[in-house]
């Protein structure tokens, strides 16, 4: 059972397949630090809301109690999050695109197809006619 454990885990597939999952994983984070630090302040800036990341739409504020601290946290829409995590998505599927594409490029072209022979029907039709003479 280890041995085929083994023989599944060191074939160059899976191997691939899990270095792929950590450069994805480190693109991710570059992604969300280019999008939340760089990306996002600037449509602040142009919609004047400030860092779109943290857009809100406030249902209720908090309510301090008597000692100062929070009785009842605030409640409110993040939709700036929702933004900022769509931002994020779309760059990255594009990127993969562009990854696939370019992989899709550097594979060898399918071998042509063996030209086609003459029919079943032709065949016979050939033999009918050598038979006739």
């Amino acid at each position: 059972m280890f041995k085929e454990f083994k023989d599944f885990a060191m074939k160059g597939n899976l191997i691939d397949i899990a270095v792929g999952l950590v450069m994805a994983t480190a693109f991710g984070t570059i992604v969300s630090a280019f999008v939340d630090g760089m990306f996002m302040p600037i449509v602040g800036k142009i919609f004047q809301i400030g860092d779109m990341a943290k857009a809100e739409y406030l249902l209720s504020p908090e309510v301090l109690g008597p000692d100062g601290k929070v009785a009842t946290p605030k409640s409110a829409i993040q939709y700036g999050r929702f933004i900022t995590a769509i931002i994020n998505f779309i760059i990255i599927a594009w990127v993969m695109f562009m990854i696939v594409k370019a992989a899709n490029k550097m594979k060898e072209p399918a071998p042509e197809p063996a030209p086609a022979g003459p029919t079943q029907e032709e065949l016979l039709t050939q033999i009918r006619d050598l038979l006739k003479r």
